[in-house]
């Protein structure tokens, strides 16, 4: 799934955190996966950063042929649901790309900061916040 969402969404120099991540910290984080079919089809997590009141979203993707289905507005909802659910969570972080950003300002992220090349050429880092 990582793989079909190169090279619009992620960097393929990402694969190797991404990977690191799934087998090193995935179960510290609060990560839930989609299935179809016995097939992943969505993912993604977040985790409650240390000051205790941030929870911050990670590694959210879906299957490049079921975009625009209502997969990552669900997935959203339930983590975002997740999040709030949280005691002392206050707000929600991301960072994302240009191509994702709208996305999450559907769901009342601000943007506080735009790193051009941030994830690799061509590929912008949006660091978003909102508050729960």
């Amino acid at each position: 799934m990582f793989d079909g969402n190169v090279p619009v969404f992620f960097a393929a120099t990402e694969r190797q955190d991404f990977a690191r991540f799934l087998e090193q910290d995935a179960l510290n984080w609060s990560y839930q996966v989609l299935e179809r079919n016995d097939r992943v089809v969505a993912c993604g997590g977040f985790a409650v950063e240390k000051d205790g009141k941030t929870a911050s979203l990670c590694w959210g993707m879906v299957d490049r042929g079921l975009q625009g289905t209502g997969l990552g507005r669900a997935l959203t909802q339930a983590r975002l649901g997740a999040a709030a659910a949280t005691p002392g969570v206050t707000q929600v972080r991301l960072d994302t790309s240009q191509h994702t950003q709208g996305f999450y300002a559907r769901f009342g992220f601000q943007v506080v900061a735009i790193t051009q090349d941030g994830y690799g050429p061509g590929l912008d880092r949006w660091d978003m916040l909102l508050p729960l």
